[in-house]
């Protein structure tokens, strides 16, 4: 005879534990519910779902102790100038705002919350059964598929109805259509195979397939709760997602979005600790048909065939903090930043370790990556993400894995860009003060910054367009434009407004890999 209490139903039993329990403290886990609440839908895709940090600040007991509870309050009610934080004055009531402060301080960080493989399963949402009704061909006018360029639509303050995917005809430079992605969309990726297909992941790590030729999401899928982590393929077949939270990743099939395998993210970090890991860059290859992923805490980078049951090659030891990386020569070599050693390392993927570990600055971080063929060498440029004594770009030569020179520039720098049909490599800079509103240009073969342009706004995430001839430019923030330049003349030609535009994207991409190399580069480098 099975006992009474393996009769009972979950529900019944915490319906029990209701009623028994004393009123004040039923009264205050009804408020610390409320609060997780209203810290999830307002505050947790900028500062990561565990209160550990994403884009924004880490908010919990211990990073606030101390803080006075009345400035905390104020900030809280005016916003934060020049990032996407609102005002939440009006938005929330006094109550709420004095509520939410001391659940701040009192809510440690949380330990790395479940987001299973069955959840992800069960979050995919499919809005095209039958793709075989999707038109056959784009349904507005474009010569080439690759003259798309899709940009990451923050939204005035990362969610809501500006927080979209948008993309552009990059020779007419006029909107062609648009996706909505609920929180702010982060990164943009293309199928290296069919052309129709892109993926935009946003910062609660939904991912959405996206039909480019009819402008609609055809399925989606939550990966985690934060991170921006996404790669494809070469074939096509296969995409892979890391989160911040929880520390995972995993493989979906491209088609349907469904999980194939999940990978917990953990391992000995280079000062011989265990620990969980965020996850870095996730990047797939021309090269092979391998993915590569960074763990930034454990200092690991691993390589994941796409065979079998998706084994694992682990190097150890690459750096402390990696978080970005780009490819080169033929996508055989990896360059990933390590922010706390000041280094980026060099990883040949065909032998699976670590060829070297290259001097980078102050905090590199090489964005997207921008690679140069000038005078016969491979030239790899990162910038420096860090408020650093000395502002420079790094210039590696790639092939003898050296560095050639650092140049110096106006102010910390996020994202490099470069085309192999334009003179320049484009840098952002980034500061709390006017230095913000700028591009500087690098001529490639004096490695000299020769023309710093002011864009306006947050000018950041520079992109060539497919053929070279175009630079774009975000210009967030206060600037809510996308800003589009001559490459040659560097002449302002056209303006595409949107709310705090990001990360700009070519479909381009998917034939190079890494910006500034020709595809026929990409073959042929050493």
């Amino acid at each position: 005879m099975k006992s009474t209490k393996k009769l009972l139903s979950k529900s019944v039993i915490a319906g029990l534990a209701t009623v028994l329990m004393p009123l004040g403290l039923q009264a205050a886990a009804d408020e610390a519910q409320k609060m997780h609440i209203l810290y999830e839908e307002n505050c947790a895709s900028c500062h990561g779902s565990d209160h550990g940090g994403f884009l924004a600040p880490a908010l919990n007991s211990e990073t606030l102790k101390g803080r006075s509870p009345t400035a905390l309050r104020s900030i809280i009610m005016t916003g934060s100038f020049d990032t996407l934080m609102p005002p939440f004055y009006g938005r929330l009531s006094d109550d709420d705002i004095r509520s939410l402060v001391k659940h701040l301080q009192s809510t440690a960080k949380l330990a790395n919350p479940a987001w299973t493989i069955d959840d992800i399963k069960a979050s995919i949402k499919v809005y095209v059964k039958d793709e075989s009704t999707l038109p056959a061909k784009p349904t507005y006018e474009i010569d080439n598929m690759d003259n798309i360029i899709g940009v990451a639509a923050r939204g005035k303050y990362g969610r809501g109805s500006g927080s979209k995917a948008v993309f552009i005809n990059s020779v007419s430079h006029k909107q062609i259509g648009e996706i909505a992605t609920g929180t702010a969309a982060h990164i943009i990726d293309y199928n290296p195979v069919n052309p129709r297909w892109a993926y935009v992941k946003n910062d609660t790590a939904e991912i959405f397939k996206v039909d480019l030729y009819s402008m609609q999401i055809v399925r989606s899928v939550k990966t985690g709760f934060n991170g921006p982590g996404q790669g494809v393929s070469r074939d096509g077949k296969y995409i892979m997602a890391g989160s911040y939270v929880p520390h995972n990743a995993v493989i979906l099939d491209a088609d349907t979005l469904e999980p194939l395998k999940t990978f917990a993210l953990e391992g000995i970090d280079p000062d011989g600790k265990m620990v969980t890991s965020d996850s870095g860059m996730v990047i797939g290859t021309p090269f092979a048909d391998i993915f590569a992923i960074a763990l930034e805490n454990a200092g690991q980078v691993w390589v994941v065939d796409l065979k079998d049951d998706f084994p694992i090659t682990k190097i150890t030891d690459v750096g402390r903090h990696l978080h970005d990386a780009f490819l080169t020569h033929g996508g055989s070599k990896l360059m990933v930043a390590s922010y706390d050693d000041s280094i980026v390392a060099a990883i040949d993927l065909k032998d699976r370790k670590i060829i070297k570990k290259l001097e980078a600055g102050c905090v590199p971080h090489v964005g997207g990556g921008a690679a140069v063929e000038v005078d016969g060498r491979t030239l790899g440029f990162g910038t420096n993400f860090g408020d650093c004594d000395k502002m420079v770009v790094s210039v590696w030569d790639l092939d003898k894995m050296e560095v050639v020179k650092q140049v110096p520039v106006a102010g910390g720098t996020e994202s490099p860009a470069a085309h192999a049909n334009a003179p320049y490599v484009a840098v952002d800079i980034i500061s709390k003060d006017r230095r913000a509103r700028t591009v500087q240009l690098i001529d490639k073969k004096t490695l000299e910054v020769v023309k710093t342009l002011d864009v306006g706004g947050h000018a950041y995430f520079p992109e060539y367009s497919a053929d070279g001839k175009f630079l774009y430019v975000s210009a967030g923030y206060s600037g809510d434009e996308v800003v589009v330049y001559d490459s040659t003349t560097l002449e302002k030609v056209a303006s595409i407004a949107m709310e705090s535009p990001a990360g700009i994207f070519s479909h381009g991409r998917v034939k190079y890999m890494t910006r500034g190399l020709s595809p026929d580069e990409m073959k042929g480098a050493k």
